[in-house]
This record gives C-alpha cells, structure tokens and sequence, in this order.
C-alpha cells in the first residue's frame, strides 16, 4: 500500500511543452532506440508465448508500412482495421501513421450495414481484415463502397477467397514486403495529422468520428505520466482485451506502449481475461466496471462455499476499509499499517494470487460507473482500484485521482486539464486533450465546443471543495418522474447492483408513476447461492423465476434504496436470467446500457411491472 504522489498544478501549455513535439510515429521510434532487445509484445502460441522486441516489431512495422505504400496509400488517407487484439493490430496501425495516413479501428462486432456507413463516412481506401468471416461483410456493401480501392485479409486465405474480384489480396502481401527505413518517413506524420478517428457507440443516433491528433495523444500521455507520479514504467505489463475501437483500450495498451515502453499482452477473446490475468500477473490493468464486478462475483461465490471463512474475510474487509483510506491519504499510524499487513498475511494476498493480481501496481476502472462498494473492496485487499472519467471526445481521461482515492468521485483533473461545471451542472472541460472536432459534422463539433474552446460533456456533476468530481448521470439519461422528479439512473443501478444476486440492473421511471428496474442475475452468485439452498434449476432463466431468488431480492430491495428519498427509490423489480453482454442490442463494447435496446427487448416485462 503506498501514500498518493502530489501532483503540482499544470496547465496545458505546460503539459504540450513537456511532450517535446512527438507524433506517434517518433515516439515509437524512440522506444524501439531505449528498449531494443526488451519485448514489446508478447501473445499465446500454442501452449506457449510467442513475443517480439522492439527491434523485431520495428522491423514489422517497416515492412507494413512499405507494403502499404505499395498500395498506394499515401498521406491524408484513412485505412481501416477490423481486427482482434493482435499482435499485427499493433504493427498495421503504426505502419499506417509511417504512412502519414489514418489507422481507424472499427468493431469487430459491426454487422455489413455498420461496416458501409463507417467506412464510408472516413472514405477508407484500404481495409485490413482479420478472417474471412469480417472480410464477408466488406464484400456484402463493397458496391456501395467507391472510395475502397483493396481489402487485404490475414487469416483463413484460401484460393476461393482470393478468386473474390475488386482487389481482394491476402495481408501477407503487406505484412512480408520489403522494409522501408522509418526514420526517412517518420516526418511525413505531423502533430495536427490525425493519429486516428474514434467511431461513438451511436446509441443516440449515427456514429460520429472523433478526431483525435498526435497532438491530443502526446498531451495525454503525459498528462496521465504525471497523474501517476511513479518512476520508469516502461517493461511493465498490461494486457490488452478491449477493443480497440475504444479510446480507453487504444490509448492504454496503444499509445502509452509506444510513449512508455509497456510490454503488452494480447488477448483476442475479452471473455479469457480472467484467465490472462492469472498468467500474466500484469502490473497494469484497466477494466470497465463489469470486468472488475465478474472477478468480485467469482471470489465472493467461492467463499460462499464456507460460510466461516467468508465471515472472518468480511470482518477483514470491513476493519481494512479505513485503513486504506488513511494509507492511502497520508494520514495512517504505525497501528494501522500493522494491522492491514496482518489482514494482508493471513487472507487478502491469498486472494490477489488467485485472481492474478498479486503483482498489479495500478488498478483502473473506467467506461461506465462502478458501485463504491466494489471498489472499496478491491481496495482493502490491496489491489490500488481508482475510477478514471472522461470521453472519446478528450482522448481519455478528463479527471482522475489513481493513489488518493474517494469513492464514489472520479478524482480531479488531470494535470493541465480545466474541468468545471456550466450553470445547469453540465461538466464541461479544456485543454490539449480536446479532440479536434467531428469528421465531416461542423454542426455537431459545434454543439460539442464552444466558442471558447470548452468541451460539453453531456454529464451532470457535482465538485467538492478538494476539485473531486462527483458524477450524477448523463444529462440526457435522467428519469423525470410522473411527477416531476429528477432522478439520477445510474446511481440507482449502481446501489442495486450491490444486492448479492444481482449482477446487471436498468432504473425505469420516465414519466412513470414510480421507479422500477429489470434486474439481472449474475451468473456465478446466483448459482452459488442457490446450489447452497438445495434449489435445483435447469438454467439462470428457471432460476430467476424461482420465489426464493425472487424473495430473496425483493427482501434486500429496502436495504439497497436506504440511501435514497421515498421519490426515488426502485419500489419494484423484475428479475432476469438472460445475462446481458458486451457489443450487442443490449450492451455497448465496454458494457454501457444500451437503454433504448432494453426497453425494446423487455417492453412486456416493463409494462407488467406498472400494470
């Protein structure tokens, strides 16, 4: 457990003067000087690893970037990627930037109608495709696409595959050309050059394209540096899992590899993190909300197991709480630190082993909002959890505390970031993080910036008198009651989330008579608990219909709202088995709500609830 790293009051000019000029494309370049023989990226092979130093991976990137030049990509261009977390994802999207081009990722969840509106909305000319499964949604729309002039695919190429007409060519054409020297390209990449175009979740319309610069992702990486206040990073292991069509997995295990020197670790399937973690034992490791929430559920279904213990790892928790808290604030006597290394000794190092996280350093969650409690919890067995806050819309991160931590706020702003509030409580920020503006969309840009440069976030906050930010909800996303009652969504969901058995919950109450929610069971807690009670069931879906579970949150239901006024409490739920996940109609890639999906799906069970 280690005391917060004081951050010195910074503005941007400050932050860009530090970054001394580097695009994406130098700061690899000196990467691959400093580190050499160290490895870059490592991946399964087998029943092993295979892996790359920056030498060797520099080498990949020599050649890629000749093989697209080949193709006649040249600078201004956007080549789009739908691949999995790959060790040529990384090697493709850097030698599109030698390029002096545009890398665009997008997800690879994207069905052939998403595919001809992305790609067509950034004009790619060139798309890199992982398998012949993605490449079969390009060649559905390919006629609607004119500006596409060839689709390289890496995997499962076949000669049926290559027959395909319109330019069709097997990645390895790309991957294994001769190599150009990079140092004679690395300036055909400027600081004001898009480093790459995030897609929104286009959960409340089309997707718009985030314009983010070299300069935005220099800015922030150092600005995130200086967050973090710790000496010689570069060699620590992250593992990246998330999409990388989202700002927080592209700028983590992306751009602060190149910038730092992380050694990462690529896992193509996020459904295998858990075990990655286990392996790995990484020393960095963000995850959004569900990923953290998945892991507590799985420990606290194995201590169901054995009642005793789980009583004596309870009261652990509960007398480490404050102790963390004091350590963490500078403020613990040599009582507590003794105390906490006795809780440590006999339990909480035990379960950071089991769950891979015994040698994590820093601990983020961020994408969506976490229950307090889950993180306290992780904090107290001494994984260092802190919330990150912020948007595609500025890089990343906006506010962020990782060692001073406050539950239930997203720390301060980061060093030479601006963040307050507008006069209806909209958080609203400046700084170099700020992306560039929307692709093709001068009236959404201007809806999002103002004339000042301030960034609109759409979030109601609050700011304590420390500069932490507090979020209340999204603005948009706020329930009005039948009668009249502002309420706060997220902090319902957040509260009901903490009944054991649940795993997943949406507020309804939008013009509604009173609040009520669709519940989902988790998957792990649920089961435990009910194989403990004698319960037999075929499925979650016969056991959320079960009275005992039914009973069981029904009666956790008040204890759950204590915190909450008569106004805005959730009177009622309905409870489901149908687990909900990531990168569907129901869920965004980082388990966001998808709200308008969900009323869609559950319309019947919402009206009953009011019926």
């Amino acid at each position: 457990m280690t005391a917060d790293r004081d951050v010195d009051p910074m503005s941007s000019a400050d932050v860009m003067a530090a970054v001394d000029g580097r695009t994406v494309p130098v700061a690899f370049l000196r990467a691959v000087a400093e580190r050499g023989d160290a490895v870059a990226l490592r991946w399964r092979a087998g029943d092993g690893w295979g892996q790359w130093t920056w030498t060797q991976y520099a080498e990949r990137v020599a050649r890629a970037a000749a093989g697209l030049k080949a193709l006649g990509v040249v600078p201004g261009d956007r080549v789009v990627l739908m691949l999995r977390n790959i060790p040529e994802f990384h090697a493709l999207d850097l030698a599109v930037m030698f390029c002096g081009a545009t890398p665009v990722s997008i997800y690879n969840s994207s069905s052939a109608e998403q595919v001809r509106y992305l790609v067509g909305h950034c004009g790619a000319t060139v798309g890199v495709v992982e398998d012949a499964g993605y490449l079969a949604r390009f060649l559905e729309v390919r006629h609607e696409l004119p500006t596409l002039r060839t689709l390289a695919v890496l995997n499962d190429v076949s000669p049926d595959v290559l027959a395909v007409p319109d330019h069709v060519i097997d990645a390895r054409q790309i991957l294994d050309h001769d190599p150009l020297d990079l140092a004679t390209v690395v300036g055909d990449c400027q600081l004001d050059d898009m480093a790459t175009l995030i897609y929104t979740s286009g959960t409340t319309g089309p997707p718009k394209a985030v314009m983010i610069t070299h300069r935005n992702v220099a800015w922030t990486v150092e600005s995130l540096l200086r967050c973090i206040g710790l000496d010689d990073l570069a060699g620590k292991r992250v593992v990246s899992y998330l999409p990388m069509a989202h700002i927080a997995e592209r700028m983590t295990s992306h751009y602060q590899h190149v910038f730092v020197g992380y050694e990462v670790i690529t896992c193509p399937d996020a459904g295998q993190i858990a075990g990655y973690l286990r392996d790995v034992r990484p020393n960095i490791v963000f995850g959004v909300p569900r990923v953290w929430e998945k892991i507590h559920a799985g420990v606290t279904a194995a201590m169901a197991a054995d009642p005793e213990k789980a009583a004596q790892f309870a009261a652990g928790l509960e007398a480490a709480g404050p102790i963390v808290d004091d350590l963490a604030w500078g403020r613990a006597t040599d009582e507590q630190r003794d105390t906490w290394q006795f809780l440590d000794d006999v339990g909480f190092r035990a379960i950071r082993e089991m769950i891979g996280l015994d040698q994590c350093d820093l601990a983020i969650t961020g994408a969506a909002p976490i229950p307090p409690a889950i993180l306290r919890w992780y904090r107290a067995i001494g994984v260092p959890l802190s919330e990150i806050y912020g948007m595609s819309e500025n890089s990343g991160p906006l506010t962020w505390a990782p060692w001073r931590v406050t539950a239930g706020t997203v720390g301060p702003a980061i060093p030479g970031c601006e963040v307050t509030l507008a006069a209806d409580g909209e958080i609203i920020a400046r700084g170099g993080n700020v992306f560039a503006g929307y692709l093709g969309d001068p009236e959404k840009t201007a809806e999002a910036l103002d004339a000042d440069g301030w960034l609109h976030t759409g979030d109601i906050g609050e700011i304590d008198a420390n500069g932490y930010v507090r979020i209340v909800d999204r603005k948009k996303e706020l329930i009005i009651t039948a009668g009249g009652k502002n309420i706060s969504p997220a902090n319902l969901e957040a509260a009901l989330k903490m009944i054991p058995l649940v795993g997943q919950a949406m507020a309804i109450g939008d013009q509604r008579p009173f609040v009520s929610a669709l519940v989902v069971l988790d998957p792990e807690t649920a089961a435990a608990w009910a194989r403990a009670q004698g319960i037999d069931f075929e499925s979650l879906l016969t056991l959320a219909d079960d009275p005992h579970v039914v009973a069981m949150i029904d009666a956790a239901l008040p204890g759950a709202m204590a915190g909450f006024n008569n106004a805005e409490r959730v009177k009622k739920v309905r409870v489901l088995g149908e687990e909900w996940l990531p990168d569907t109609d129901l869920l965004t890639p980082t388990s966001k709500l998808k709200r308008r999906g969900i009323v869609a799906r559950y319309g019947d069970e919402i009206e009953a609830l009011y019926s």
